[in-house]
């Protein structure tokens, strides 16, 4: 196997030293996709009801516009890593952004909602292959000290400030039309290929001899997730005793089957799952899966409740939603220094607290009259302050708890985890809001409340390994 070709982005830069005009590029086009699908979600949320009155898909249809993107996100995260050792990162990286925008462009011309969604799932796969890639380059071209941690920092700012930009542009372009929502991601990810193209250094990829792709189980996951959400979504039209649903639960728990079997059985797979004996790492998965599913069941729930019924308009849910995800975005920077000052479980019990107490704030009868100052907005913050004092501190646990050479496999169940109870999450919750908007909050309060006990059982002290 030959060398890696040598680039200008790969020239170690020594502390101190300025960056070049191309390893400023090369830093930008990896944060700028990484805003791209960080705000594909916001995008989404704001967009949904215009989506639904256009095309005719109730809540539980039009859900999928969110979560399919996050079942092909979390479903192919760990695959996607193995085709990246396994192909090389420029090659992978590259052939996902072309197919992201077509999948854009694709999904702003839908005339249905079978074509819709499954341009949300080709994204959400899309962005399982840039999101960890994107980060490997990072740690391949900035050698390790100031220069890899400052560009660590942007790398995830942009992440950070990607939702925010998202309920504002989707506010904007949902105001003339919520095609424009989904289209105009198209041009700029054109752009950062046409950059990446020069910018994206080439890589020795390791070659399919050094293992398996671990196909069956990404398709066994995948599968599992998105048969588990349409037996969900299905519930409201059919019941839960109508043979496609139960059909559907079987289905998912034996692909559910597959998976673990294969991670079991592959000499390499593409998780060992005797990570999750790792209890500070279980915790993380579960919490962050508990409060980022609940954020996003909320906010669901609120753009029904502002624009269907109190007459908010995108733009104005957009901006509603701005003090539930700014705070993360300007302590982004901050937060893991803080988080490690602080001790990580310590701000994931405050911010699990701070979660459901902020749903039990928000209106239950759903009014038509909203007062947003006293409404809205104390839920907004609060919900934001959570994920100011726990998100950084989820990672930092789950990553902290195993040894180094570990930290990236434990990083991509951790991510999963998130992805697919966001998934999970947002489908539950619009099958319940068929129901009312009432039982809905519950349950979204109840899955804050859940994560609240799993955080407080990462404070209690845990007896010594080998006593008694």
């Amino acid at each position: 196997m030959t060398s890696s070709t040598p680039s200008r982005t790969t020239v170690p830069t020594a502390a101190g030293e300025r960056w070049s005009p191309a390893l400023w590029g090369l830093l930008f086009v990896l944060a700028g996709n990484m805003l791209i699908d960080a705000l594909e979600v916001s995008v989404a949320l704001v967009a949904l009801p215009a989506i639904g009155d256009d095309l005719g898909l109730a809540v539980p249809q039009a859900q999928w516009v969110v979560s399919g993107f996050a079942v092909g996100f979390g479903g192919l995260l760990l695959f996607g890593s193995r085709l990246v050792t396994l192909l090389g990162r420029r090659p992978v990286y590259l052939a996902a952004l072309l197919l992201f925008a077509a999948a854009s462009l694709a999904g702003a011309a839908a005339s249905g909602g079978p074509l819709l969604i499954g341009t949300r799932l080709v994204k959400g796969c899309c962005a399982a292959l840039t999101a960890p890639t994107g980060l490997a380059i990072i740690l391949a071209v900035f050698p390790e000290g100031p220069a890899r941690g400052r560009a660590v920092s942007v790398y995830s700012f942009f992440g950070a400030a990607g939702f925010s930009a998202g309920l504002l542009l989707s506010g904007l372009l949902t105001e003339v039309s919520w095609r424009w929502a989904f289209a105009f991601p198209a041009p700029v990810v054109l752009l950062l290929f046409a950059a990446g193209l020069r910018l994206i250094p080439r890589d020795a990829p390791a070659g399919a001899r050094t293992g398996r792709y671990g196909v069956p189980s990404a398709l066994g996951l995948t599968g599992a997730t998105l048969l588990l959400v349409y037996a969900i979504a299905s519930v409201p039209a059919t019941g839960w005793q109508h043979p496609r649903t139960i059909g559907a639960f079987v289905l998912a728990a034996l692909l559910a089957v597959v998976y673990v079997r294969g991670e079991l059985t592959s000499d390499k797979p593409l998780s060992h799952l005797d990570l999750l004996a790792r209890g500070p790492l279980v915790r993380s998965a579960v919490g962050a899966a508990a409060l980022n599913g609940s954020y996003l069941g909320l906010l669901l729930l609120s753009t029904l409740h502002l624009q269907q019924r109190a007459g908010f308009g995108p733009l104005q849910t957009g901006l509603a939603f701005l003090p539930a995800s700014v705070p993360l975005a300007l302590t982004a920077l901050h937060s893991g220094r803080v988080a490690a000052r602080f001790g990580p479980a310590r701000l994931i019990a405050a911010g699990a607290a701070a979660a459901p107490a902020s749903y039990l704030l928000y209106p239950r009868d759903a009014p038509a009259q909203v007062r947003y100052a006293t409404d809205v907005l104390p839920t907004m913050l609060l919900v934001g302050l959570a994920f100011v004092l726990a998100f950084a501190a989820f990672h930092l646990q789950a990553t902290g708890s195993v040894p180094a050479p570990r930290q990236a496999e434990a990083s991509g169940l951790y991510q999963t985890a998130v992805q697919l109870g966001a998934a999970l999450m947002v489908a539950l919750t619009s099958a319940l809001y068929g129901v009312g908007h009432g039982p809905a909050l519950w349950l979204v309060t109840a899955v804050g409340l859940f994560g609240f006990l799993v955080a407080l059982s990462g404070l209690l002290p845990r007896p010594a390994r080998g006593a008694g």
